[in-house]
């Protein structure tokens, strides 16, 4: 797929990379006040919070200030529509939408997107944030957290990259497949009077999302980027893309992902790397980064157990593995920083092509979740040295693993985490378990 995949032509200097949360704020912020034509943004949630609020302020203001500008937001339907987990009574992103937009003289397009008809059964995962011909890509969704906004942050990668025909190619799959979609309704209808979609037309959504491609005018040669949409396990190009990556390394892999549980066609190609003397670096959240991890000082529940599963997940893999981490292939960093979170995806290929990403490497991602990518190929090598100086901030806060015994038992665990575990082993519901959360 590598050979035969095309790209759109990239300067040397299109390519800008924020380093923190704070910075993709700004960026935001920026890019927002500055747009002239068109606001395209695809996250999985805009939240109800005081970063929120100032995102969807300033895209407001924006439009009170150039009526002519055309803003479209898509986030996750169901997401939308329901409060935060654990938290009662909190009655979903939407409300807020209604409330601002529907009090304003020029509203904006806010739309939800229902990829299956349950939310456990797959999200809204694309990312990409368009301003006119500028695209910043990010797997970071809208809130506090993501964008620093008070004390604890949630780490990701940031990149801005100008290019029209990049822009308008995202804009274009977003417009035509999304967009247009039936399916697909808007998330600031009047409580009194909305309509939402009929069932038979969310439940067949995904069929038509499968069928989701870029447009580009394509070439194969120079520094190329080529954006990339999948969804299902069939047919699936972001998938065969990772798959190639890996495959098609000659050297070393450079991996970041919030959590580890790779599929298995995925986890028998990077077991395949290593057996023939090539090297894989893997960043992963140490289980207290992890997006669910519940401090033991803090009331446990149920979803508190998912960091947990991650975790005997990597020291299976790490225990089947540790030959290459005694011969120096495989080096696993572990990413803690405070009480901050890791949320990390992508994957560089012998430093000269790169996949900057939302999906994660697992089950669900790969089968459930609308998804998409940015593969770079750098084949002069001219961002070389700022990959390299982004992968050393992001091995700031990491530490390396010798041993897969670093990692702890269910022995180690809490009392809680133990009995639910013990519990799911009973069940032998953890296989299922991991395809969906």
């Amino acid at each position: 797929m590598l050979d035969k995949l095309g790209g759109i032509a990239l300067p040397t200097d299109a390519i800008r990379w924020l380093l923190t949360p704070a910075a993709l704020k700004a960026e935001l912020l920026k890019q927002i006040a500055n747009a002239k034509r068109a606001i395209t943004l695809a996250a999985l949630y805009l939240e109800d919070d005081e970063a929120g609020r100032e995102i969807l302020a300033a895209l407001m203001a924006a439009k009170a200030a150039r009526p002519e500008l055309d803003i479209t937001v898509l986030v996750d339907f169901h997401r939308a529509r329901r409060g935060l987990i654990g938290h009662k009574g909190d009655g979903g992103n939407y409300l807020m939408y209604q409330k601002v937009v529907n009090s304003a003289e020029h509203p904006i397009n806010i739309l939800g997107v229902p990829v299956k008809s349950r939310e456990f059964m797959g999200v809204l995962h694309l990312k990409g944030f368009i301003f006119d011909d500028t695209v910043i890509f990010s797997g970071a969704s809208l809130n506090n957290i993501y964008l620093h906004q008070g004390e604890k942050y949630r780490f990701d990668r940031y990149h801005v990259i100008e290019s029209a025909p990049l822009a308008e190619s995202m804009r274009q799959m977003i417009m035509e497949f999304i967009v247009s979609d039936r399916a697909v309704t808007s998330l600031t209808q009047d409580k009194r009077t909305e309509l939402l979609p009929e069932k038979n037309d969310v439940r067949s959504l995904k069929q038509r999302l499968a069928k989701a491609k870029y447009r580009f005018s394509a070439t194969k040669t120079g520094n190329r980027v080529t954006p990339v949409v999948g969804l299902g396990r069939k047919k699936n190009k972001l998938n065969k893309l990772v798959i190639d990556l890996v495959a098609q390394s000659q050297q070393k892999l450079f991996i970041c992902t919030p959590y580890f549980n790779p599929p298995y066609i995925l986890s028998r190609a990077l077991a395949k790397h290593l057996r023939k003397g090539k090297r894989i670096d893997i960043v992963v959240g140490d289980k207290t980064a992890n997006d669910f991890y519940i401090p033991p000082e803090e009331t446990f529940s149920t979803i508190g157990a998912l960091p947990y599963m991650y975790e005997q997940s990597l020291r299976k893999f790490a225990k089947r593995q540790q030959w290459a981490i005694d011969a120096g292939l495989l080096n696993i960093h572990l990413w803690k920083h405070d009480r901050n979170s890791y949320h990390l995806k992508g994957i560089s290929a012998d430093d000269r092509q790169h996949l900057i990403t939302g999906s994660n490497l697992n089950p669900r991602a790969w089968a459930l979740d609308l998804e998409n990518g940015l593969l770079l190929q750098d084949d002069t090598q001219a961002w070389t040295e700022q990959f390299k100086q982004e992968q050393e901030h992001i091995l700031e806060h990491t530490e390396r693993l010798y041993h897969y015994s670093q990692i702890e038992t269910l022995n180690n665990y809490p009392k809680a985490v133990r009995k639910i575990m013990n519990r799911i082993r009973r069940l032998r519901a953890d296989f299922l378990l991991r395809r969906i959360l």
